[in-house]
């Protein structure tokens, strides 16, 4: 890690409030899940329509509409006030949506009440010891545990020179992007004996330039404007985006990774 910069404590309040400032391209510009992520976990005996789940760290609500659009009951659970205000305006109306201000470590959620604990592209922001602890009590003794990531893919020569954009233009890139790209061993660990499978789907997205940019500035590795570093970003992204798009679009490649499991109490 760059010893110049400093990431938030996985659990803390820094890292709660990492995304308030990037609310409005969040909701814009970050890739959804893909319906193959419900199948799957309905192949799997992991949900079904009327379940009830816990979404840890629902941010501007995304995952939780996906889980509601599967005709589930939703505990959207955010710290963050700006992004569950987000996703309050989102998906306030449905009567299956419920938004609590609480952390993953304290949930506030009763004991034994929840069909699907799941966290989207959320995880690893949070205290893995306390969380593990608080979805084991949150979670029905037959019920399961998903984590998932969208994790780009470097199969383009876009993809590729993203990534170059980025580690050579975003400080914080190289330490959080470690912790985002979890990898089997660690989630074997984190589940134990409860561990079931980790599968991975496509998903991509189709950009314009606008779009595009409104992606990278939606992520916390970022610098705002203003940074010193933030102009050369985006011209750099300019240029990247002029070198390889084809008719005013790029692909931004994405796999939805879902590791699944149950937690022992």
């Amino acid at each position: 890690m760059n010893a110049g910069v400093r990431i938030p404590r996985p659990g803390s309040r820094e890292a709660a409030e990492r995304f308030t400032d990037r609310v409005a391209d969040y909701v814009r510009y970050r890739p959804g899940y893909p319906r193959a992520l419900i199948d799957h976990l309905r192949d799997r005996e992991a949900l079904a329509p009327l379940d009830i789940v816990a979404d840890i760290g629902s941010g501007t609500g995304i995952s939780s509409e996906l889980f509601l659009d599967a005709g589930c009951e939703v505990h959207a659970v955010e710290p963050n006030a700006a992004m569950r205000e987000a996703a309050e305006r989102r998906l306030g109306d449905r009567a299956s949506f419920h938004s609590i201000a609480a952390s993953a470590e304290a949930t506030t959620l009763p004991d034994a009440g929840i069909d699907l604990v799941a966290a989207g592209t959320a995880f690893h922001w949070f205290d893995r010891e306390r969380a593990r602890a608080e979805f084991a009590r949150i979670q029905r003794r037959d019920g399961h545990v998903a984590l998932f990531w969208n994790v780009r893919s470097l199969d383009s020569d876009f993809m590729h020179g993203y990534e170059a954009l980025l580690r050579a233009n975003c400080a914080e890139y190289a330490a959080t992007n470690a912790r985002e790209r979890a990898n089997e061993t660690a989630m074997k660990a984190f589940f134990g004996a409860g561990f079931i499978e980790h599968a991975q789907f496509p998903n991509p997205q189709s950009l314009d330039f606008d779009a595009l940019r409104g992606r990278l500035l939606s992520s916390s590795y970022s610098p705002p404007p203003g940074d010193p570093t933030h102009a050369p970003l985006i011209e750099g992204l300019r240029a990247l985006f002029e070198l390889r798009a084809r008719e005013g679009r790029i692909a931004m490649l994405y796999d939805t990774h879902l590791y699944l499991g149950r937690l022992e109490t």
